[in-house]
């Protein structure tokens, strides 16, 4: 695994870095959040039929404190979990001290420390890749998948209910129907998943949905949602490298 780490790019520039200032100020209640999302795995499936893992080595982009790594790493030969900030780095590390076939390594989308053709999937779920603007990182994605390798892309869903209005009324400049086009653009499928976020107590809802959303939003995403669970769309967006001589 430590050869896939090419040394001379480890360190992380502040510039290459987009915040995400959810997990960054508040990992414990972003840990409470991850918990609660996808509870029926749906995203999960989605990926297993679309670009299964087993037996692979996976890169996962932008991993934050590295939840999802455990669960790449119980079916695929290897994992690494790559992120730009530093506590998170830690964090991450300390979750995974104990799987071997996990590595973390700090850098950005834009300039993976990773060797050419060194993955069989480059995975990213809600980090960095949001439509236009992200093609350094897509080339990036490209540089370290072997022939026959998938990019997988997983995003909230702007168009689904009730997600989605919440998170265009946050971010008005969001056009999701220009994410779209730009994924189309870029070659990749685009498949809509439903996922279930269900939480254990309404206060962590409610931190939940405060750390995701401006004031006036998150009161009115809480007004709109009265119990302890509702759906999220996401966007599944799946782009293999090819494997051979392509021709016009």
């Amino acid at each position: 695994m430590k050869g896939f780490v090419r040394a001379a790019l480890a360190a992380v520039r502040p510039a290459d870095v987009l915040p995400s200032p959810n997990i960054w100020h508040w990992p414990e209640v972003y840990e409470v959040e991850n918990r609660a999302q996808d509870v029926g795995g749906a995203i999960w499936a989605a990926l297993r039929e679309e670009c299964d893992w087993a037996g692979r080595d996976v890169v996962d982009v932008g991993c934050g404190d590295g939840f999802h790594l455990p669960v790449f790493a119980a079916r695929a030969r290897s994992v690494i979990g790559v992120e730009p900030h530093s506590p998170l780095v830690a964090r991450a590390r300390a979750r995974v001290a104990d799987v071997p076939n996990v590595e973390v390594v700090a850098g950005p989308a834009q300039r993976l420390p990773l060797r050419d053709a060194s993955a069989d999937l480059v995975h990213a779920r809600t980090a960095y890749f949001f439509g236009p603007g992200c093609e350094p990182g897509l080339r990036e994605a490209d540089r370290v998948l072997r022939p026959g390798g998938a990019v997988a892309v997983v995003d909230l869903d702007g168009l689904a209910e009730p997600y989605g209005p919440w998170l265009r009324a946050d971010e008005p400049r969001y056009d999701p129907a220009e994410v779209e086009r730009f994924f189309a653009d870029q070659g990749f499928s685009l498949r809509r998943v439903r996922a279930l976020w269900r939480f254990e107590r309404r206060a962590d809802l409610e931190a939940v949905l405060r750390i995701e959303f401006s004031g006036g939003v998150a009161e009115r995403a809480l007004a709109e949602t009265p119990g302890l669970a509702f759906e999220v769309g996401y966007r599944v967006h799946v782009r293999r490298k090819p494997s051979g001589l392509v021709l016009p």
